[in-house]
């Protein structure tokens, strides 16, 4: 069989844009960017959470709903398998994510793992998720263990744009 190199590279773009919606798809949940987390997913998008199922933009508007009522969260991305077959693809993505909330006045921490089943479809170019479920594989909550952070005046991650990562303030 010969290598076929446009096919190749077309696989390799796909792949590439594709991550590049899911790291905007996290972005956008941490850094309560709803525009970010929006950009993630085509316009007739299905999103089933598990807390809701709904179009992109009720997904987003219930995700960017949820995360402003904790103090924040960080999702990492895992794994990644994709299957690309021309305009469309298939994908199972690992995540893990700490959310720190506060249950009966005090705060835990609460951390999910588990999958999301995607689908995506290039259109005019443009990589996005079409169809996302979100299964859960385990999640624990403990006690907020934050000596460290309290013990140090270290920079801290901020969200609805004041993250060092959104302003790129840097001391003259």
């Amino acid at each position: 069989m010969a290598f076929d190199m446009e096919a190749e590279l077309r696989d390799l773009c796909a792949r590439r844009d594709i991550n590049d919606a899911l790291c905007r798809y996290m972005r956008g949940q941490d850094r309560l960017d709803p525009v970010l987390h929006r950009s993630a997913f085509h316009d007739d998008a299905w999103v089933d959470c598990g807390l809701m199922n709904g179009t992109a933009d009720e997904f987003v508007a219930f995700a960017q709903g949820f995360l402003a009522d904790i103090e924040g969260s960080q999702h990492i991305i895992g794994q990644v398998q994709l299957s690309i077959n021309g305009d469309a693809a298939s994908g199972e993505v690992y995540f893990y994510a700490w959310h720190r909330i506060t249950e009966e006045g005090e705060p835990k921490d609460l951390i999910v793992a588990g999958r999301y089943i995607d689908e995506y479809a290039c259109r005019d170019g443009d990589w996005r998720i079409v169809r996302r479920r979100e299964l859960i594989d385990w999640a624990r909550t403990d006690p907020a263990a934050d000596a460290f952070l309290q013990a140090h005046d270290l920079p801290r991650g901020a969200r609805r744009g004041a993250d060092f990562g959104q302003t790129r303030d840097w001391p003259v």
